[in-house]
């Protein structure tokens, strides 16, 4: 089965040890938050299971391969959504959805379509046009989920993804999450808002590395 497992996973900085021999499985059509303090070692679990950062030991299968670097996950469609977004603030909005995916060899009129259906699913298809330097921290949020979207990937790990965000968008993200895991996808999303976490399928509890369910992922079925 084409799911994502964590086995013993532990990342240290030096004598810092930030992730504590954490165990975890998402499945095709699961959205999972992991929650904690800051600190807690959220954004390095995120970072290991995107192949981005190689855990100290332990090791982060998909479909049961190993995940063994950024760039071999991402050629896997493993996407992230770092919390300092990774926009190119030269580019427009849609330059930055348009640009990753004309190089992925998407046709162009296929990327471009699925940039404005991904700029409109954030609400930003009127701002396409701006420089990401134009735009406030929740749209420069809001677009680097839309990047992620526009790519369709078969993992979606999203660090952070309402901070930055008020109410209406928050739950406007949240739910584009959860049409990312009905399309099928693996989605896990790092947050420290209570209400964003209430509306996952499953909730891992992060503090000080230690590894603790709250909610447990069922067998849910992608759509």
């Amino acid at each position: 089965m084409d799911e994502l497992r964590a086995e013993g996973v532990r990342v240290e900085y030096g004598d810092l040890v930030a992730v504590r021999d954490v165990d975890l499985v998402v499945r095709p059509g699961q959205l999972v938050a992991v929650t904690g303090p800051s600190g807690a070692g959220k954004s390095s679990l995120l970072w290991a299971l995107a192949g981005a950062l190689a855990p100290t030991s332990g090791r982060v299968l998909l479909a049961d391969q190993p995940v063994a670097g950024r760039e071999a996950a991402a050629a896997r469609g493993v996407a992230l959504v770092p919390q300092g977004n990774g926009l190119a603030s030269a580019l427009t909005a849609t330059e930055n959805l348009l640009v990753p995916l004309l190089a992925a060899g998407v046709p162009a009129a296929e990327a471009h379509e699925r940039t404005l259906a991904a700029l409109t699913l954030v609400g930003l298809e009127e701002s396409g046009s701006h420089l990401i330097e134009e735009l406030s921290g929740g749209q420069q949020q809001r677009v680097a989920l839309a990047r992620a979207f526009a790519s369709r990937p078969a993992v979606l790990l999203a660090d952070e993804p309402t901070s930055d965000l008020d109410a209406g968008n928050r739950e406007r993200a949240v739910a584009a999450l959860r049409a990312e895991a009905d399309r099928g996808a693996i989605v896990v999303m790092a947050t420290h808002d209570p209400e964003a976490a209430e509306q996952t399928d499953g909730e891992l509890h992060l503090d000080a590395g230690v590894a603790t369910w709250v909610r447990a992922p069922g067998r849910r079925i992608a759509r």
